[in-house]
């Protein structure tokens, strides 16, 4: 693979201009595909094969009128002071604003408090739901600001107006990207000592994450993707990109500078591909791995995100090993370094180098420690789905939410629905059902809310006198389906529980059971990947449990910043109370994948001092002296980047940003640069060791360039 992929560097060095502009054709022919093909991104989420999911779709089917698949909002009235919203001039301003919604553009129906029955039993607070004919992702900001004016009537008469709902325009994301580039490109210039060096990654960043995005925008014409697929795409791509980029630019550095290689700019840039282009393709393919194994999990939305996340990946490596050359035969020799900053570089990591694996033992048990008891937290870890409840304080959507739990009922905000189908009149069994579910214990309502045109189906609505996030909550949703059961084996009556918390109970439910299947699969592939790579079954091995230690630390962190509220004010975060249930499956893809990043970057370079004949405790030491650097530098990059996320107004956001920022921390500062140093010292030779039969099995791909001479690099 070396001798290849110096050849592959090597032409693209050759004929810069032709490489140039066959990307800059592709970034614009993929810029055009978006721009004429993409479609608006729907905010459907659906869990195939769970209860909740076969009852929202039986809805959909035989209530059309009732699912419409458009978007909501909850426009709460409230009276202050002594007032209520029953007088005549609150009413009278209440019914005004309630007919400018009907009114308002794209509104499908819009509710009226009181012949609607949704005025609290105070008279203090009163409802009016609006529903829309079109998603939420194809509003316009018209439609946004004519939902706003509809209050005006109201707000004139001294009432309180809030709004939640997916039809209320969502805090964006601010310039969080945009900072956290502008940190990365600080830290390439320090890292790199030259701005011409330093913008390289950048170009190559923007290049892929421009054709990655873009195409996946364009595959939106054929496929649904959410919303959320593009901004993880772009948190993962762009942290990724610029990593790869410096890895290749530092070796690239290293073979031109008279200490290393003094090799000509072509020759450094052909060997930098070979070798370091190498550790980008393994790395690239574990991260990919990774991402593409979330399609086990059956959850559309995270197939989605793994896979056009993965292919942002796969598009980073080919600009990296393609279009990075091509850019340096242009930068000529602006893009190198001078001797005395190699020397100083490699002396920085060579001391830590010693130090660590001259205490190997005391630092391996610390280090090991110190990511358990950050940990700890972890054991706490609740998982639920965000709704207006974990909405900022001070947003429309969270008074909303707030004054209806005030007003109806903490268990308003999360009302479940019974689809009801007897073999005989389901419309009398669905007020049966609606008079037994309100004897139990944690229903505040329960009634019929109507029969299909059939006559074959019916809904029941029940209110639980808890909020959705409330373990009581969870409690009595698993009562009524144990209920269920003995009504279904009584009398054939089947019942079917659906909602918001029933859809999260469920998909929790089925992401801890794909769970185990995924881990076997992602860290099967990525074990045999590594076990090719560094010719070793210890070093694999070593690499999995470091995983396992930095993804530990990183749920610890997050249960105590977004669940317990630890360091949420200094931080400017939003404790929700609960993780998002997307989050630990999302989360242990993508740190794999990053991980070994680092695992491959640094233990090749051990690898090929190894082969080259140094004993392992002193390759173990020049592989850190040569990539301590670099991989800080990179982990800083990815760190900024993920940080960038912080700055959203939105916690969901927020918690996957600080998640990978913490991962990588752990991963890089902790395990990669600390812990495998350490390991391999104390492992000695047995570190390299490889069953002989195995060794004759395996290909042998030459990550680290034994190959490689300058006639093999030339072909």
């Amino acid at each position: 693979m070396a001798v290849a992929l110096s050849r592959l560097g090597r032409f693209c060095f050759r004929r810069r201009w032709t490489v140039l502009t066959v990307w800059l054709a592709l970034l614009v022919a993929a810029g055009l595909g978006a721009a004429t093909l993409s479609e608006p991104a729907p905010d459907t989420f659906t869990v195939p094969g769970t209860e909740a999911q076969r009852a929202n779709d039986l809805i959909k089917g035989r209530f059309p009128e009732a699912a419409t698949g458009g978007a909501t909002a909850r426009v709460v009235f409230a009276a202050p002071g002594g007032r209520t919203v029953t007088e005549p001039r609150a009413r009278a301003a209440v019914e005004q604003a309630v007919a400018k919604l009907r009114a308002a553009p794209q509104v499908a129906s819009a509710t009226d408090p009181y012949s609607g029955r949704t005025v609290s039993k105070d008279g203090r607070i009163a409802l009016a739901e609006v529903g829309y004919r079109v998603p939420s992702a194809e509003m316009k900001a018209a439609d946004r600001e004519a939902l706003r004016a509809a209050a005006a009537p109201a707000e004139a008469a001294g009432l309180r107006v809030e709004m939640g709902g997916d039809a209320v325009a969502r805090p964006g994301q601010g310039a969080g990207e945009l900072i956290g580039v502008a940190v990365a490109a600080l830290v390439l210039i320090v890292t790199l000592g030259s701005l011409v060096a330093a913008g390289l990654p950048l170009l190559t960043a923007v290049a892929g994450i421009g054709i990655g995005l873009s195409s996946i925008g364009t595959a939106t014409a054929f496929v649904e993707m959410t919303s959320d697929t593009q901004a993880l795409a772009l948190m993962l791509g762009l942290a990724v990109a610029i990593d790869y980029a410096l890895f290749i630019i530092s070796r690239y550095r290293h073979e031109a500078a008279p200490s290393g290689g003094g090799r000509s700019p072509q020759d450094a840039a052909a060997h930098a591909v070979g070798t370091a282009g190498s550790a980008v393709v393994f790395a690239g393919l574990t991260v990919i791995i990774a991402l593409a194994g979330l399609a086990v999990v059956d959850i559309p939305v995270l197939t989605q995100i793994g896979l056009a996340a993965a292919f942002t990946v796969a598009v980073a490596v080919a600009v990296a090993l393609t279009l990075l050359p091509a850019l340096l035969a242009v930068a000529g020799r602006r893009a190198l370094t001078t001797r005395a900053r190699t020397l100083k570089e490699a002396a920085a990591g060579l001391r830590w180098g010693r130090f660590v694996t001259a205490h190997p033992l005391p630092i391996l048990l610390t280090g090991v420690l110190a990511l358990l008891l950050a940990a700890i937290p972890a054991l706490d870890l609740r998982l639920g789905f965000p709704d207006d409840g974990t909405a900022p304080s001070g947003t429309t959507q969270r008074a909303a939410y707030d004054l209806l739990a005030d007003g109806f009922g903490p268990g308003f905000n999360g009302p479940l629905t019974l689809v009801v189908q007897s073999p005989r009149d389901t419309a009398a069994a669905a007020k049966g059902v609606a008079t037994e579910f309100a004897r139990l214990d944690g229903v505040a309502m329960a009634e019929p809310a109507g029969v299909d045109k059939g006559g074959d189906t019916a809904l029941v609505a029940v209110v639980p006198k808890t909020g959705p996030a409330d373990e009581a909550t969870v409690d009595l949703i698993t009562a009524i389906r144990d209920r269920a059961e003995r009504i279904r084996d009584r009398d054939g009556t089947a019942i079917a529980v659906t909602g918001q918390t029933a859809l999260d109970i469920d998909t929790s439910a089925k992401l801890a059971g794909a769970l185990p299947p995924y881990l076997a699969v992602v860290v099967g592939l990525a074990f045999l990947l590594l076990l090719v790579v560094f010719r070793s079954l210890l070093v694999p091995l070593t690499a999995t449990a470091g995983f396992l230690l930095s993804v530990a630390a990183t749920f610890g962190a997050v249960v105590a910043v977004f669940q317990w509220g630890w360091l949420d004010a200094p931080l400017g975060l939003q404790a929700s109370g609960l993780i998002v249930n997307l989050l630990p499956v999302m989360m242990i893809g993508m740190v794999f994948g990053l991980a070994m990043d680092y695992q491959v970057f640094l233990v090749t370079r051990m690898r090929e001092e190894h082969v080259g004949g140094a004993e392992p405790t002193r390759a173990a030491v020049t592989g850190v002296a040569h990539g301590a650097r670099v991989v800080t530098a990179a982990a800083i990059i990815m760190i900024s980047v993920f940080s960038g996320f912080l700055l959203s107004d939105t916690p969901m956001v927020q918690s996957f940003g600080f998640a990978l920022a913490a991962a990588v921390f752990f991963d890089a500062f902790v395990v990669r640069l600390t812990l495998v140093p350490a390991v391999m010292a104390l492992l000695g030779r047995a570190g390299w060791w490889l069953p002989p039969r195995l060794a004759r099995v395996l290909p042998s791909v030459d990550v680290e360039g034994e190959r490689l001479t300058v006639g093999s690099e030339a072909g």
